[in-house]
């Protein structure tokens, strides 16, 4: 069994590096033979603990005419998914913020919004920890539109993640302190960026379900 899931494991890696010769659903049933297994192990023989992620700090500023948003995580990668990122798969999280004015006639009005997308990845040959941060989905615009940093292990690489610091999300001249605002914040591990078959089963594992969301209300004297 073990020699069997190393073996789609590798099936996997080979689509992800573009190689791949094996049809989507042979791969599919090899991913899904790898988590099965996983799932039927012992409790004592199990090697992931779920992830889990938290918020520890939150709040705007005022800074140059402008409400700069300020944020920590704690972020606990499974084992399960740091596995996979030693093994070479990019792993995609995505931090988002809006600060919104309530309107009692109609949907809140959105006054300001920001988010970022990080791309985590491992590079065997080189041992370093690569991550790609953009305004836009990775997937998307690619890795040539995004900010690159390298980091020697992987606790350096998630402390980048983990911080907003000095995000503009408003211009002080569009907050009215007369009215009420609301933030909401945002942060999850994207399911809807890694390989396909891992799509198919991640998005119900608890080893993959990492995500967060806190709303804040908005003093009045924060505008003033």
């Amino acid at each position: 069994m073990t020699v069997f899931i190393t073996h789609c494991w590798k099936s996997v890696q080979c689509e992800l590096n573009g190689r791949g010769r094996t049809g989507f659903w042979l791969r599919a049933l090899c991913v899904l033979t790898w988590l099965t297994a996983m799932a039927c192990m012992p409790a004592t023989a199990q090697t992931s603990a779920n992830s889990a992620v938290e918020i520890t700090e939150l709040r705007l500023e005022r800074a140059d005419g402008a409400l700069l948003l300020q944020s920590s995580l704690r972020i606990d990668l499974s084992n399960t998914v740091e596995d996979a990122l030693q093994k070479g798969m990019p792993i995609y999280f995505v931090t988002e913020a809006e600060l919104t004015r309530d309107r009692w006639y109609w949907y809140d009005k959105k006054v300001g919004a920001v988010s970022r997308h990080y791309r985590l990845a491992y590079q065997p040959l080189t041992r370093l920890w690569r991550l790609n941060v953009s305004r836009d989905p990775i997937g998307a615009v690619g890795l040539t539109s995004s900010l690159s940093q390298t980091f020697e292990t992987l606790p350096e690489a998630l402390a980048a993640i983990r911080r907003t610091v000095n995000w503009k999300l408003a211009d002080l001249a569009d907050f009215d302190a007369d009215n009420k605002y609301t933030l909401i914040f945002k942060f999850r591990l994207d399911v809807s960026q890694l390989p396909r078959p891992f799509q198919m089963t991640a998005g119900s594992q608890a080893e993959w379900n990492l995500n967060t969301q806190k709303t804040l209300r908005i003093t009045a004297d924060l505008g003033r």
